[in-house]
C-alpha cells in the first residue's frame, strides 16, 4: 500500500489527543473528524486545520475515500460503532474495552473475519514506557522464566458521570489484564473471581453489583503461569494506579506504589534498586517520536480529561498505538492487538465479574481463535 492511509477519528474528548499524531504520521492522512457537539467539532477543525467535519459518524461511513476509522466514544457504544465500521468495510481501531458483553466480543471477532478488515483495540497499557521496558527484559532473557504476574487498576471514577456510577469493576479490566497476557505470551484460559466490600446503595441499583473491589485469578492457556488482577472504581481510597508486577526466575519488577516514585527491579536475594524508565521515542518514526511526551500533545484545556491526568499521559503509549494501527494497514497484516486478543482480554474481566457475582466459580473463556 503506497498511498497514505486516510483516517477519520470519531470522538474528540480523549480522542483529540490523537489528532496531531495522525496529522504527523508519515503514512497517514487525517481525513475527517466527528464529534456530536458542533461547537467542539468546529473548534477542533479550526485548531488542527481539518475541514471535513461531521456530527454523525454514519455520514463518515459513506465516504469511499476513508480507509480507516479510530473510535474514541463512550464505553457502551464501542461494539455497535465498531460493527458499523466493519460492515462499511473500513479498517477500525477502538479504545478499550472491546465491548460490554461476551456476545458483543464474539460478534466482532466473527464480523472482522467475514469482512477481512483490520481491527485493533487501542490498549494503552500494552505500549507504556514501563511495559516496553519490561517486555525488553523478557525478550532478552534477563527476567528468566516468568513465574507469576499481577495487575492492578484502582481509580476514583466519581467525577466521570454516566455510564460509570456503579459499574462492575472487572467489566473494565483490560488495562490490568493486557500486560500480563502479553508477557505470558498466551491467552487467558480461565478466571476465578472474588467480590469484596460494598458501594453506596444508589450505585448498586444501576448494574446490580455491590462490590467496591473485584479481584480475579487467571490461568494462561498452555502455560504454567498464573496471574492476579485487582480493580476498583468507587468508595475505595487509593491513589490512581494502573500497574503490573512480574516475578521471574532471574529478576522481578514491581510498579511504584506512589506516583512520584520510580519502579523497583529486584535483582536476587535481598538486592533491589529503583529504576528510571527510559523514554520510547527511539522506537518510532521521527515525525511522531515527540508525542511520547504528553506536553507535546495536549494543551491545558485538553489535559483536563481525567483519564489523561490520572493516567500520567498513559506512559507515552499513544503514538505507538497509532503507528501500529497504521502500519498493520500499510503492511496488510493483523494488528498487534487483533480482534481475538481484544476479545480474550475484555472477556477475562467480564467473566471474572460473572464469577465473583456467582460466588467464585471457575469460568473458562471462549476460544476466540476457533469460533
Amino acid at each position: 500500500m503506497s498511498k497514505k492511509v486516510k483516517v477519520a477519528v470519531i470522538g474528540l474528548g480523549f480522542g483529540a489527543d490523537f489528532l496531531p499524531i495522525y496529522l504527523n504520521h508519515p503514512n497517514a492522512e487525517l481525513y475527517a473528524i466527528c464529534q456530536r457537539s458542533k461547537e467542539k467539532l468546529e473548534a477542533a477543525g479550526k485548531k488542527y486545520g481539518i475541514d471535513r467535519l461531521y456530527t454523525d459518524y454514519k455520514d463518515i461511513l459513506k465516504i469511499k475515500e476513508v480507509d480507516a476509522i479510530h473510535v474514541v466514544t463512550p464505553v457502551d457504544t464501542h461494539a455497535s460503532i465498531v460493527m458499523d465500521c466493519l460492515n462499511a468495510e473500513k479498517h477500525v481501531s477502538c479504545t478499550v474495552p472491546m465491548g460490554i458483553t461476551v456476545e458483543e466480543c464474539i460478534e466482532i471477532v466473527k464480523l472482522r473475519r467475514k469482512v477481512g478488515k483490520i481491527y485493533m483495540m487501542m490498549e494503552t497499557s500494552a505500549y507504556t514506557r514501563e511495559f516496553l521496558y519490561v517486555k525488553n527484559l523478557k525478550d532478552t532473557g534477563k527476567l528468566g522464566k516468568i513465574q507469576f504476574l499481577r495487575g492492578s487498576h484502582m481509580q476514583d471514577m466519581e467525577e466521570w458521570g454516566p455510564p460509570w456510577p456503579g459499574w462492575p469493576p472487572l467489566n473494565y479490566a483490560t488495562h490490568a489484564v493486557s500486560p500480563l497476557a502479553i508477557l505470558a505470551d498466551a491467552p487467558v484460559e480461565w478466571v476465578f473471581g472474588l467480590g469484596a466490600g460494598r458501594i453506596r446503595e444508589n450505585y448498586i441499583k444501576n448494574y446490580n453489583c455491590p462490590y467496591a473491589v473485584e479481584s480475579m485469578l487467571m490461568k494462561f492457556k498452555g502455560s504454567d503461569i498464573g496471574g492476579e488482577v485487582t480493580r476498583s472504581l468507587y468508595d475505595t481510597v487509593r491513589q490512581y494506579i494502573e500497574s503490573f508486577d512480574v516475578y521471574g526466575q532471574k529478576l522481578a519488577f514491581e510498579w511504584n506504589r506512589l506516583s512520584d516514585e520510580e519502579p523497583i527491579l529486584y535483582l536476587g536475594k535481598e538486592s533491589a534498586k529503583r529504576v528510571k524508565i527510559p523514554d520510547t521515542d527511539n522506537l518510532l518514526p521521527k515525525e511522531i517520536a515527540r508525542f511520547t511526551k504528553s506536553e507535546q500533545v495536549m494543551d491545558e484545556e485538553e489535559k483536563q480529561h481525567l483519564s489523561f491526568i490520572q493516567g500520567s499521559g498513559h506512559g507515552g503509549s499513544h503514538p505507538h498505538m497509532v503507528h501500529e494501527f497504521i502500519m498493520a494497514i500499510v503492511q496488510n497484516r493483523d494488528s498487534a492487538i487483533d480482534a481475538e486478543k481484544a476479545a480474550n482480554w475484555t472477556c477475562a474481566g467480564l467473566l471474572g465479574h460473572k464469577s465473583a457475582s456467582g460466588g467464585g466459580e471457575k469460568i473458562y473463556l471462549p476460544d476466540f481463535w476457533n469460533l
